[in-house]
């Protein structure tokens, strides 16, 4: 397999990558793009809360009684914006989002920097089935192939994914490797298939562990996923994650399970429980993650600048790898 060794060269792949993807992506799902905020106030509601434990960065600022802060992702903003910007069904948004995730474990595929195309589009009652989103991922999942061949075409990086991606939910998962962690489980099954949906995060197991942590107050944890794909250097890799996101039942009984009825006052999820906020389905894939997997690189820091340790550095160029 070959990749980019030249960090000029590899710059201007992740540009050729971030802009094919985007256009081809914005394409197929029928999206406007649209500006969104670094910060928000925290009054509204509306940040992400990630696993309920990671710290977020507030700050005060002058000319504002409310603190501020820095997203952690788009999900609920987004879906209050499609309400306000007066978008129908059928319709949808996306956003280059940045976010700073100061508790973020580094490693190859995690930084404390945050870059993803952030999407989310105006569904019916009836779309909220398990069909019509794998429906999307399988259109998701064809534009990734796309671009995977456009970058052999042009820089000679050998195309791996398989032609179809494989749907499992996480209790299969569990099923089928019951002896083995999650982060175990996720590389057994891409190395298997190559591509999979997993699907159905957030909620407890037969085991009664959960397979990852998603917040109880956007994603309907029956009707979500993660697109994941076998990295052949780092095993299971995730490009994004997606969901159709909660109406008032889920809600109710999400933040019920999760002990965070509190929340429940916020103006957004008022708006979802009063039902005055569209049904939609959305999800983030990261831009960086995409360009790694894309070029083959082993490590996130080659194709984004962000903040490293030292030790990190020096050992990752003592194995040829330099990060940016």
């Amino acid at each position: 397999m070959t990749t980019l060794v030249s960090m000029k060269h590899t710059q201007e792949a992740i540009t050729l990558v971030k802009k094919r993807f985007e256009e081809r992506f914005s394409t197929t799902l029928g999206l406007t793009r649209v500006e969104a905020p670094l910060f928000v106030e925290s009054t509204l509601g509306v940040n992400d809360h990630l696993n309920g434990v990671e710290r977020i960065i507030r700050f005060d600022a002058l000319d504002h009684t409310a603190d501020l802060e820095i997203v952690q992702s788009l999900a609920k903003w987004k879906r209050q914006a499609l309400h306000t910007y007066g978008f129908e069904a059928g319709e949808g948004l996306y956003t280059l989002m940045h976010a700073i995730r100061r508790d973020e474990m580094l490693d190859a595929t995690h930084s404390i920097h945050v870059d993803q195309w952030d999407w989310e589009r105006i569904i019916t009652k009836e779309q909220r089935t398990s069909a019509y989103l794998q429906e999307t991922v399988q259109a998701i999942y064809a534009t990734i192939r796309q671009v995977e061949q456009e970058v052999e075409a042009e820089y000679g990086i050998s195309a791996i994914l398989p032609e179809t991606i494989h749907f499992m939910t996480t209790q299969e998962l569990e099923d089928a490797y019951p002896t083995l962690s999650t982060k175990e489980r996720e590389t057994e099954v891409t190395k298997a298939y190559g591509a999979v949906f997993l699907m159905q995060i957030g909620g407890a197991l037969a085991s009664g562990e959960k397979h990852d942590g998603r917040a109880a107050d956007y994603d309907d944890w029956t009707l979500n996923g993660d697109i994941l794909v076998h990295h052949p250097e780092i095993g299971a890799f995730e490009l994004s994650s997606m969901g159709i996101r909660v109406d008032r039942e889920a809600l109710l009984k999400q933040t019920a399970i999760a002990q965070e009825e509190d929340k429940l006052a916020f103006p957004f999820h008022q708006g979802v429980l009063e039902e005055r906020l569209p049904l939609t389905m959305g999800g983030g894939i990261g831009q960086s993650r995409m360009a790694m997997f894309l070029l083959k690189k082993r490590h996130i820091g080659e194709v984004q600048a962000s903040v490293w340790s030292e030790e990190t550095r020096k050992s990752l160029q003592a194995e040829g790898i330099h990060l940016l």
